[in-house]
């Protein structure tokens, strides 16, 4: 395999990463429940997309509490 004959400076390897950043999602309002959603996905709170039930969300029952 070929190799590099010079070392590549450290300024060229940063130029190169100045791109690798992580992004912070963007978040939009859920016309239905009024919730923080990631846009044009289903809500994961009621299950409405574009105003229409698409998935049938159901409650987790609380646990009785035992004194």
């Amino acid at each position: 395999m070929p190799l590099p004959k010079r070392q590549h400076s450290k300024a060229r390897g940063r130029k190169r990463r100045t791109h690798w950043k992580i992004r912070i999602p963007s978040f939009s309002r859920c016309p239905q429940c009024q919730k923080s959603i990631i846009p044009h996905r289903v809500c994961p709170f009621c299950g409405y997309y574009k105003g229409k039930p698409i998935v049938a969300i159901t409650v987790k029952e609380e646990k009785k509490k035992e004194s």
